[in-house]
């Protein structure tokens, strides 16, 4: 039989998306077993291919991956030998980011892959719930990014 606390975590947002976020990276990091790559790091990587030269000021405000985070991705592509930073004429503070011909390479292999994980993924609902949970998860990512996350006193 069930707690009331178990009941409550059951129906909580947050605990749900968690849950369905590791369920979703199990089924990312099986699906695309590219230079292992994090579905984290094919976003940045396909970012930087739309926007070759891009500081990393503009990766964070493109992905909404924080600025902490980025940087580490940043350092884990490069390490992989997949993207090369330099410093930006207009700012020495500001690295601006490029695909290396590697790069380009795991690009093109791991976006199928990764398509054919969000096809498996969506595909676990109905055809006609597809796009509104699709629509859905983009409401709740534009309204939660406008909040303020100070902390309350």
């Amino acid at each position: 039989m069930k707690t009331e606390s178990a009941r409550q975590l059951n129906r909580s947002p947050i605990h749900l998306l968690h849950r369905a976020y590791q369920a979703v990276d199990q089924v990312f990091a099986a699906g695309v077993k590219t230079n292992g790559l994090t579905a984290r790091q094919l976003a940045v990587l396909m970012t930087i291919e739309q926007h070759e030269g891009i500081s990393q000021t503009r990766l964070v405000e493109r992905t909404g991956i924080d600025r902490s985070t980025m940087a580490d991705v940043v350092v884990r592509l490069k390490r992989k030998g997949l993207v090369q930073r330099r410093r930006t004429k207009e700012d020495a503070r500001a690295y601006a980011v490029r695909l290396t011909d590697e790069g380009r390479q795991v690009l093109r292999t791991a976006e199928p892959l990764a398509r054919r994980v969000d096809r498996r993924v969506l595909d676990v609902l109905p055809a006609k719930r597809q796009e509104e949970f699709m629509a859905a998860l983009a409401s709740i990512v534009r309204a939660l990014e406008r909040v303020d996350t100070a902390p309350e006193n």
